[in-house]
């Protein structure tokens, strides 16, 4: 059965124009200019360029025109009065059509600035095993069957698919008829190639892969020893146990695991973070300056080209405007014309809203941080969150937050993600609220400085914390521990 009723509801919708700051505000620096070329590029009533002094005319007299000339018009007269609604003089005024800017006394200099980001072209680790495989001297059969077998290599550099599942994939997908040891004759080839230990089917035969490559002194040979027959201990860290097996004391143990800990676990994450090294840059969105004890913030200028409404698109109102004779097909051009001037307004809007968003937020984080700006020392870090610079900024929580991500800042001490500035609090004996950054900061210091053949287990740094007045407790050390990667007691443990 059908029933009709009203009901109220309400909503709370962005417009247009605010969804596109708000994707704006996550773009870092290195990605807006790229952002900005693409809106360059669909909106022809945008133009990039240096201020120009214009006498431009109010263009609102335009469409008032139109609308007393189609009063005769009927419907089609109506429905252009309501498409043109808007008034020009709204964005564009008598003064601003071409020179609105999007910069202000905030933004660094451009002088030293280079807008060209360079880059390094670099072989894949997988071009690179490929490349390898070339030099070797292989008929089509073998070539097809070891590229296979290279397609089957992760990231990390190791063979995780099984070799019957190898032999399957040739026969359906290459028509290759083969059996395991023709594949396993080809993988060991492939197991030649650098880096060292690629094409390994566990850890410990990539490290194996790798030892072997070494000269066989006696302290590799007992290495090798360790990992065919001790693995287990060895990954446990059993020192103990693996000097009773070896019949070794602990002296002539240590050089044995020193070798084997300096092996590459991920020969093919080497190769990549080796190559990404090489054209991986962190382009800063803001730069502090201590100025003699006074902290000065400029905003990157780098990728946001001064932008304004086209010259041309401003004369073409202008000239309709004189026109006497004004068809259809004008009507429609202008209207055109209307809405990419409107769209580019909005966007020069949006640039220059990003820029200033950018600088209230960065320059409260810096005055929440200034002893850190000024000094560079991690224990001066104050606790903050999201919400401190939200209110200090009057922005929404998750605008701060999209400012936050991916920006970088450079100062003397270095280049910090904003993330980095932001941390929970944590209370000490006297009542101080301090950061938890700092209390990692000491955790890390006291990890460092401990005695590595007895290293200090959870409970006794947390002893340690109380004595400086921190009041934490083991299991709250147990997680800022797994936050810095530092290993329990037992695995951190050297001889």
């Amino acid at each position: 059965m059908l029933n009709q009723r009203l009901s109220q509801k309400l909503l709370q919708k962005l417009s247009p124009q605010q969804i596109q700051l708000m994707k704006l505000l996550q773009v870092p620096t290195d990605q807006l200019e790229q952002r900005i070329k693409e809106e360059l590029e669909a909106n022809p009533a945008l133009e990039e360029g240096e201020r120009e002094d214009q006498d431009a005319s109010s263009l609102d007299d335009v469409f008032r025109d139109e609308e007393k000339g189609d009063d005769d018009s009927g419907g089609e007269g109506e429905e252009t009065r309501d498409s043109e609604e808007l008034d020009l003089d709204d964005y564009i005024g008598e003064d601003d059509v071409a020179d609105y800017k999007t910069r202000d006394d905030s933004y660094g200099d451009d002088e030293d600035e280079n807008k060209t980001v360079p880059y390094a072209v670099t072989d894949t680790f997988h071009e690179n095993l490929s490349k390898q495989l070339g030099m070797c001297e292989l008929d089509e059969r073998q070539e097809k069957i070891a590229q296979q077998i290279l397609g089957s290599i992760d990231d990390d550099g190791y063979l995780r698919r099984e070799i019957s599942a190898i032999v399957d994939d040739l026969a359906f997908s290459q028509n290759v008829i083969t059996e395991e040891p023709e594949i396993l004759d080809l993988l060991d080839l492939i197991q030649g190639f650098d880096p060292p230990g690629v094409a390994a089917r566990d850890l410990r035969e990539c490290l194996l892969l790798q030892l072997e490559r070494k000269t066989q002194t006696k302290v590799i040979k007992l290495a090798i020893h360790v990992l065919e027959n001790y693995f287990d201990e060895f990954t446990k860290k059993h020192y103990e146990k693996l000097s009773k097996h070896l019949r070794i004391d602990d002296d002539d143990l240590k050089p044995v695991i020193t070798e084997i800990t300096r092996l590459n676990p991920k020969p093919g994450g080497s190769a990549r973070e080796d190559a990404g090294s090489m054209y991986t840059y962190i382009i800063p969105d803001f730069t502090i300056v201590n100025n003699n004890g006074q902290l000065e913030l400029k905003l990157n200028a780098r990728n946001a080209p001064e932008l304004r409404v086209s010259r041309d698109f401003v004369d073409m109102m202008v000239d309709y405007k004189r026109s006497k004779d004004k068809d259809k097909k004008q009507k429609e051009a202008i209207l055109f014309i209307k809405q990419k001037i409107d769209a580019a307004k909005w966007f020069i809007d949006a640039i220059k809203q990003r820029q200033h968003t950018l600088f209230s937020t960065m320059y409260e984080i810096m005055v929440h941080q200034y002893d850190f700006f000024l000094t560079g020392d991690e224990t001066q870090l104050n606790p903050m969150i999201l919400k401190d610079i939200a209110e200090k900024t009057g922005l929404d929580i998750s605008t701060v937050s999209r400012v936050a991500n991916s920006k970088y800042v450079q100062t003397e001490f270095g280049t910090y993600a904003l993330k980095y500035f932001f941390s929970e609090s944590l209370s000490t004996e006297s009542g101080e609220e301090v950061s938890t950054r700092e209390v990692k900061k000491i955790l890390s210091e006291l990890i460092e400085g401990e005695d590595k053949k007895n290293p200090l287990s959870d409970q006794e740094l947390m002893d340690d914390l109380r004595k400086r007045g921190y009041n934490i407790a083991r299991r709250t050390v147990a997680k800022y521990r797994e936050q810095l990667d530092i290993p329990v007691a037992r695995l951190r443990k050297e001889l």
